[in-house]
């Protein structure tokens, strides 16, 4: 496991630490005029959302973990999504937020991502909304805009049916949609990729919680025929071994 932990590590570029420290300076600032501290203290919270073993035609490991530090109405917030398949990283991204409430259950969230791979690294701003909506489906919505006048959406949703007081089925969509083709990372405008997962999480506790489950990745349109012309494949099945966890 520490080797595993070891290969998922990414070196936090230095504007994203002075950018941090800046988003920080807000919040304390900003709290003093919305509650009072012994109502409303300071609170961290690390969530490790998925730590896997993907095992398909490529052996690969994937980690989405999400970090914020703040007060009940205003949180600075960092996730990480990293996948590496065969030693190198096929995806890695981070997001440092500025979350803000707006309603019961729902933060708008605005901030900057970067994409360390697949090359060429790549920034953009972004605008996005996370909370629960009716009938306790959890959703993760933003819209990202990059140079060039590059865009891109995702959407994310899941759901936990709880199947006994432990067990948990975790059925979950993600949606990827591309405002212009970017021929460098191989993507096509529109509807771009596709996931669709379902793991079923044994909660030992409920800080942590293994899980086993199936993953279906798929390309779409445009991007589907740029990696059909690069030989690559379009969709991908793996079995997942992992865990999630809160601190």
């Amino acid at each position: 496991m520490d080797k595993l932990m070891e290969m998922m590590m990414i070196d936090l570029p230095k504007k994203w630490l002075t950018s941090g420290l800046f988003s920080i300076a807000l919040i304390f600032t900003s709290h003093g005029v919305l509650a009072g501290a012994k109502d409303d203290p300071l609170l961290f919270m690390l969530n490790i959302d998925k730590f896997e073993v993907r095992d398909g035609d490529d052996d690969s490991y994937a980690l989405e973990a999400d970090a914020w530090l703040g007060y009940d109405l205003n949180k600075l917030r960092l996730k990480v999504e990293v996948e590496r398949v065969k030693g190198t990283n096929e995806n890695a991204e981070l997001q440092l937020l500025y979350s803000r409430a707006i309603a019961p259950f729902w933060d708008l969230q605005l901030g900057v991502r970067h994409d360390i791979d697949p090359q060429p690294e790549q920034s953009w701003a972004v605008l996005g909304v996370q909370g629960i909506s009716p009938y306790f489906f959890d959703i993760d919505a933003a819209l990202f805009i990059g140079k060039s006048g590059r865009s891109a959406f995702r959407f994310e949703a899941e759901y936990e049916q709880m199947l006994t007081q432990r067990l948990v089925l975790i059925p979950e969509i993600e949606l990827n949609f591309h405002g212009q083709t970017d021929l460098s990372r191989n993507i096509g405008s529109g509807l771009a990729s596709s996931e669709l997962s379902l793991r079923l999480v044994y909660q030992v506790r409920r800080e942590f919680s293994p899980y086993v489950g199936v993953t279906w990745e798929a390309k779409h349109g445009r991007s589907k025929r740029i990696a059909e012309s690069n030989g690559e494949e379009t969709d991908n099945v793996q079995f997942v071994v992992g865990f999630q966890a809160w601190f």
